[in-house]
């Protein structure tokens, strides 16, 4: 069982501050941005873009989890599908473009895709989301089979490069959407790196009683009181880098394997040697394992 590298709100580096605010935010923040506008929408910005990678960028450093939120925009007359978090963010269309063209260039790299929230968006807007993967990926995407048996070698015989989890009842209709439950990650929700670590630590005995894929999530959420005093410097630099030694710390003691981690998400993966220290988990599995993913 290999590990696995993924980055939180992947599409967080494309946030566009001229967008209106995203339909998932609290009226809270509706009226804050309404009443200081783009000052707002910049303060925003630092505390909801989790990666400063573009998207090829990540896929480069070793990315191959994308953790993805789609939003349709209030009276967009173009019916378009974007990422979203807090603000609007790149269309998808152009997104799942990029990473296509890195699968063509590299064609025995996986990458999994999970659209776990989804935002506005009707049947039809599903339909349209399900044929741009047809259109994008076509053969390259895994049909939904059972977790275990799919191993790297399997991929590579049958030329599958992608695995797209889509946490909505449509999934059950279409062969190449894995059900979301097959990608469970639960969440800490906590700014305590003592009590994060003890979740994750946690999460990861009950893993394997699920029989899926599964994600450990080393993230620290910003509460409101977080946000207001750090209001200027945003999530990076308040939380994020003062945690990391001791979330680093706990990366680095996993191991890979059945009863290990399978995928590990993180705000801004490019700090400290976040992406080095889990590709190198993946070295501790013994030569006879399998490696399935």
């Amino acid at each position: 069982s290999l590990v696995f590298l993924g980055s939180h709100d992947s599409f967080s580096f494309y946030i566009d501050e001229a967008s209106p605010v995203g339909p998932e935010q609290p009226e809270t923040v509706q009226n804050f941005v309404s009443v200081f506008g783009t000052v707002a929408k910049k303060l925003m910005r630092k505390w909801l873009a989790t990666q400063t990678m573009n998207f090829t960028s990540q896929l480069g450093a070793g990315i191959r989890y994308f953790d993805l939120r789609i939003s349709t925009k209030p009276r967009d007359p173009d019916n378009e599908l974007y990422f979203a978090h807090g603000l609007f963010s790149a269309k998808v269309k152009e997104g799942l473009e990029e990473i296509n063209a890195f699968l063509t260039e590299h064609p025995k790299e996986v990458v999994f895709l999970d659209f776990n929230h989804f935002y506005g968006m009707q049947k039809c807007h599903h339909e349209k989301l399900v044929q741009m993967l047809k259109d994008t990926y076509g053969n390259k995407m895994c049909p939904a089979i059972f977790a275990h048996e799919v191993s790297l070698q399997y991929l590579w015989e049958k030329e599958h490069q992608v695995l797209v989890f889509y946490h909505s009842p449509v999934a059950v209709e279409v062969a190449f959407l894995w059900p979301g439950q097959m990608m469970p990650a639960p969440w800490a929700n906590t700014t305590d790196t003592e009590k994060l670590i003890q979740f994750l630590q946690a999460s990861i005995t009950e893993r394997r009683k699920k029989g899926s894929f599964f994600i450990s999530q080393v993230v620290l959420t910003p509460k409101a009181s977080t946000v207001v005093k750090g209001v200027a410097s945003g999530l990076r630099e308040t939380i994020t880098e003062r945690a990391l030694p001791a979330m680093m710390e706990w990366v680095r003691t996993q191991k890979a394997g059945e009863s290990g981690v399978n995928i590990i998400t993180a705000d801004f993966v490019e700090l400290g040697d976040f992406i080095s220290t889990v590709i190198k988990l993946n070295y501790s599995l013994d030569e006879g394992e399998d490696d399935t993913t």
